[in-house]
């Protein structure tokens, strides 16, 4: 048996596993188990996690195939929320997770747990790295995007409708074919924006790992790179997504870019092995 704790950010969800716990196991195994929606638990990846202080720890993230991601937003605040609750922490705390993308601070903003245990954080996530680039698919089509680095790899197109089409096809096709696309030889997570107003955009998610997802918040974080940068779109910046909203703050190239939203932990058990 192996305990677990699950939690979701708007939707994404994910199991929370100590290394003490995964220690002797292959974790990618682990996670194409646990993760599998009919045979398994069902989540987007899990987060293996350890304690390294008394406000503080070390998560590494695989997803549901069993990849390894360098960090995820939404996840890194599920991991969050479950050590405010078992640290009995309080708004105005900050808890430091450590990532392969480099350490992340958690700002608990809000906590309520009526019904649930649902915490709203504002984690910092680094300064972004962007570029404009053009990928060629099969049949002559050349998708303009913008290359966005966010502790991972997103390519964000923007699109013109509320389909999400792009040159008539649907989304969840384009993306497949782009986030493995040979020019990306780690595979990249890829986003369609369609911006509503320069205060709120919108968002469909092909996650890396994953495939359609109803939220990211590193995806959510690119978008918002992109859609400020390129797109005229002003901060704080609603990015609204399937499974809910979060909020992106980002004063422009060289800062770092600030992510606020919830994280609700779901359950507690033990997993046969």
């Amino acid at each position: 048996m192996i305990p677990f704790v699950k939690a979701h950010a708007c939707g994404n969800d994910f199991l929370i596993v100590t290394e003490e716990d995964a220690n002797g196991h292959n974790w990618a195994d682990l996670a194409r188990r646990l993760c599998s929606r009919t045979t398994g638990i069902g989540a987007d990846g899990i987060e293996f996690f350890a304690w390294t202080g008394p406000k503080s720890g070390r998560i590494w993230l695989n997803n549901a195939d069993g990849s390894i991601a360098e960090i995820s937003g939404n996840g890194t605040r599920c991991v969050a929320a479950w050590m405010a609750h078992a640290l009995g922490a309080q708004p105005g705390e900050v808890l430091e997770v450590a990532t392969d993308a480099g350490p992340r601070l958690c700002l608990i903003n809000t906590m309520s747990s009526t019904g649930e245990f649902k915490v709203e954080i504002t984690t910092g996530m680094g300064v972004p790295v962007y570029a404009p680039r053009t990928i060629n698919l099969g049949g002559g089509l050349h998708i303009v995007g913008i290359e966005v680095q966010t502790g991972n790899p997103h390519f964000v197109v923007f699109v013109g409708n509320g389909d999400f089409e792009v040159a008539g096809r649907a989304w969840q096709t384009i993306g497949a074919e782009i986030y493995n696309h040979a020019e990306f030889p780690h595979q990249t997570n890829v986003e369609f924006v369609h911006i509503l107003n320069p205060e709120e955009i919108e968002i469909r998610i092909f996650e890396r790992g994953v495939g359609p997802t109803t939220s990211s918040g590193t995806g959510s974080s690119a978008a918002a790179t992109a859609a400020r940068s390129f797109m005229g779109c002003l901060s704080p910046l609603t990015v609204l997504a399937p499974g809910g909203a979060q909020t992106v703050a980002w004063e422009g190239a060289g800062a770092e870019l600030l992510l606020t939203g919830p994280a609700t932990l779901i359950s507690r058990g033990e997993a046969f092995l």
